[in-house]
């Protein structure tokens, strides 16, 4: 299948996709539904998410007007991933209400709870970042300590074969 009409028809699921979202788009959801990994996006309406397959559609467009093929074939994979994961969600909506404690209580708690342990994920990921990021400047700085030794010795080398060499033509 050429790019034109992958594009074409990535486009016409989005539009259907769009038209199942609209009249619930804006009901919020209790928790997160989806992997951080299939989207950035962490709101608690379908439309945030909707919003974001149309972002990645119109990047893809641009990644293909490009001819960049890396990167057309990464978003393309991943709309149809996220594409394929709204629809799942709007299937099982009715599902999930029939489901739903009837206390509102529990469901503010079981909220709150995916709510902070996404922060603590999100805390967790970044001090490790800094961790990483400051080991590999402690590792410089030791590669650079040990590169400035090397280059004192080696002009001590350097001056004292000149001095040789200074010795050796002033005697002869």
């Amino acid at each position: 299948m050429n790019t034109h009409r992958l594009l074409q028809v990535l486009e016409q699921q989005i539009a259907a996709l769009a038209s199942e979202v609209t009249p619930r788009g804006d009901a919020p959801i209790s928790q997160a539904r989806f992997d951080a990994a299939l989207f950035a996006n962490r709101g608690t309406r379908l439309r945030d998410y909707l919003a974001e397959v149309q972002k990645n559609f119109t990047q893809l467009q641009t990644a293909a007007r490009d001819n960049r093929t890396n990167q057309v074939a990464y978003l393309a994979e991943r709309l149809v991933t996220q594409i394929a994961a709204l629809k799942r969600e709007l299937a099982t909506q009715g599902l999930r209400r029939k489901n739903q404690p009837k206390e509102a209580g529990a469901v503010d708690l079981y909220h709150k709870l995916a709510e902070h342990q996404d922060y603590e994920r999100q805390d967790r990921e970044s001090l490790l970042r800094q961790q990483s990021t400051l080991a590999a400047q402690q590792k410089m700085q030791h590669e650079l300590a040990v590169l400035a030794g090397r280059l004192m010795r080696c002009r001590q080398v350097l001056a004292r074969i000149e001095r040789s060499i200074e010795h050796k033509e002033k005697g002869l």
